[in-house]
């Protein structure tokens, strides 16, 4: 009896003893898979930190020049006419001798010049605009680079003319003729306009919003020049010819 009691006792012992230190030990194999990868992996990464040569405390000589700094571009504000760009520049006139007047155009100036108000179809980025003095023009764009209280002319027109002769072009008038000068008084906008844009097939709404600006002037002269002003700028009388301009009376 007293051997059952002390089997059955060590059969308990076991029981509860045994497996909670089966588990807390390491399997030998799986320990020793473990620890080879650890020992490969340190291996591998000492040798990459070794270098080749010893360490000192003599710096090393650079072997490349070091790179010079690209030269940047200019960004200063053009000072002279020089520095402006070919496309930025004014027209030059298209002209190189003075302006050749024929003598039908000299005795028929006299009375253009005389009949006032006169009017000038001015072009402008090939848009025609018929313009008198006193009128004040919207133009369907914002115009670059000017201020109000700029004076601009134009200098570019297919007819000047008043309520009976007309002085038309082909296809434009000389420039040296005629003096149309306009004044900048300001900027004017349109209201916001809002457009909503959408796609078959698809809950999603865009809206784009635009509010354009134009630019306001004022013309301050229309004139045309009299034959003694273009005698005195050096005119040429010539003879009549077909490509030359004429006074036309309206009939």
């Amino acid at each position: 009896m007293f051997s059952r009691s002390v089997l059955r006792s060590f059969a308990s012992d076991l029981r509860f003893v045994a497996p909670s230190s089966i588990s807390a030990a390491p399997l030998p194999q799986r320990a020793c898979l473990h620890q080879t990868a650890w020992l490969r992996t340190t291996q591998t990464q000492s040798h990459s930190t070794i270098p080749d040569t010893p360490l000192g405390a003599i710096p090393r000589v650079q072997d490349t020049q070091p790179s010079t700094p690209t030269s940047t571009p200019n960004t200063t504000t053009p000072q002279t006419d020089a520095d402006f760009p070919n496309a930025k520049k004014p027209v030059a006139p298209s002209f190189d001798g003075p302006i050749e007047v024929t003598k039908s155009l000299m005795s028929t100036l006299p009375h253009l010049v005389g009949q006032s108000p006169h009017y000038v179809v001015a072009e402008l980025h090939a848009r025609p605009f018929l313009l008198t003095e006193g009128d004040h023009l919207r133009l369907p764009f914002l115009m670059p680079n000017v201020k109000p209280g700029d004076v601009l002319r134009f200098n570019r027109a297919s007819a000047v003319g008043s309520r009976d002769f007309t002085l038309k072009g082909s296809p434009h008038v000389d420039e040296r003729l005629f003096e149309c000068r306009v004044r900048v008084t300001g900027t004017e906008s349109e209201p916001l306009r809002i457009k909503e844009k959408t796609k078959r097939r698809q809950r999603h709404t865009k809206t784009a919003k635009s509010k354009h600006r134009y630019t306001i002037m004022r013309v301050m002269e229309v004139r045309v020049k009299t034959p003694e002003e273009l005698l005195e700028e050096g005119a040429v009388v010539v003879e009549d010819s077909e490509d030359t301009p004429k006074v036309e009376a309206r009939s």
